[in-house]
């Protein structure tokens, strides 16, 4: 039996296998949780983030992954392993090749060290693909005409942001800016108005549940649990969309300023066919109540949510692997 290809979105929230002829696999928390005493991984995944603020001493929760890079090789790998383990990919001959996504503005020793996590977790050849081109490409645009497309791809530790063309970027930023610091937005604003502190996984809740990113488009509440930081007693608030998106604001102008630039590197001709097609909206950040019509209206182009945009750049690694001699793939 032959190893099967292998497509990863390795994310800094979540982590995406494709398996060539399968489709998606595994689509779990880059979550890993570690017994310092005996240096085991014990838990991955949705398992471990459960664990989150939850164990005792000897047990850490870790996130390898910050700001779409490595923070943690070992960890990394040891995760990449059990992942790859559980996808089922592996056959008696060899290992599976495997395409792997990077965020577009990273060093050449942090590619270096994505590509060596896949292959001390498994993997035979890996190929290296920038992740806007990816998102595209699993976003159903066909980015090999002579027109211009562009991408916003906002991740949980960075948004990339693209204009494709011809089959490959023609401008494009990387921002170390995504979901993770929208969370840290959040407590830091409830830590600031209500001298509450609070995890993040109840700040992501928090702005999923009632944030928003365009004034006015929702008006909801919700019962906030915490620890008062004067007396580190348990402390409740109730917290509305308007309070979410005040603490969210600068972080979101960082997204629309980078978002900017891009279009002003973009040839004309690009840009015109940019305001034609409208502007593709994937990753995780593009489920934030009021993106979409925030950033239409501070770049003056339509802007589309992509379906299912959170595994728009696994599905685009997919559709790679299926026609490896048809795309032309940036070893980069």
């Amino acid at each position: 039996m032959l190893s099967k290809d292998l497509g990863i979105d390795l994310g800094t929230a979540n982590v995406l296998i494709h398996v060539k002829g399968r489709g998606v696999v595994i689509d779990e928390p880059a979550v890993v949780a570690v017994d310092f005493d005996t240096h085991n991984v014990l838990k991955v995944g949705q398992e471990a983030k459960d664990m989150i603020g939850r164990t005792p001493g000897n047990i850490s929760v870790i996130r390898p992954l910050r700001d779409g890079v490595i923070a943690d090789f070992d960890i990394t790998e040891a995760m990449l392993k059990l992942f790859v383990k559980k996808a089922k990919a592996r056959g008696l001959f060899g290992r599976p090749r495997i395409l792997i996504c990077a965020p577009t503005e990273i060093t050449s020793v942090e590619k270096k060290a994505i590509k060596e996590a896949a292959q001390k977790g498994g993997g035979g050849e890996i190929i290296l693909e920038s992740e806007p081109k990816a998102a595209a490409i699993g976003a159903g645009l066909d980015i090999f005409q002579p027109s211009g497309s562009m991408v916003i791809d906002i991740g949980g530790g960075t948004t990339d942001i693209a204009v494709l063309s011809m089959g490959d970027v023609v401008t494009a930023n990387s921002l170390r800016v995504g979901g993770d610091k929208f969370d840290q937005a959040v407590m830091s604003y409830l830590k600031r108005k209500y001298n509450m502190l609070v995890g993040e996984r109840t700040a992501e809740e928090l702005k999923i549940s009632i944030g928003t990113a365009f004034e006015g488009n929702r008006n909801d509440t919700m019962e906030v649990r915490g620890r008062d930081l004067v007396t580190g007693l348990p402390l409740s608030v109730t917290v509305g969309s308007e309070e979410v998106r005040q603490a969210l604001l600068t972080t979101i102008n960082q997204v629309v300023s980078a978002v900017k630039a891009v279009l002003e590197k973009t040839p004309p001709e690009l840009a015109a066919d940019i305001i034609d097609k409208g502007v593709v909206l994937t990753g995780g950040g593009a489920y934030l109540d009021g993106m979409d019509l925030l950033l239409m209206e501070e770049i003056k182009v339509p802007v589309i949510v992509a379906e299912d945009a959170m595994s728009c750049v696994v599905r685009g690694t997919g559709i790679m692997l299926e026609n490896l001699d048809k795309f032309r793939i940036t070893k980069y």
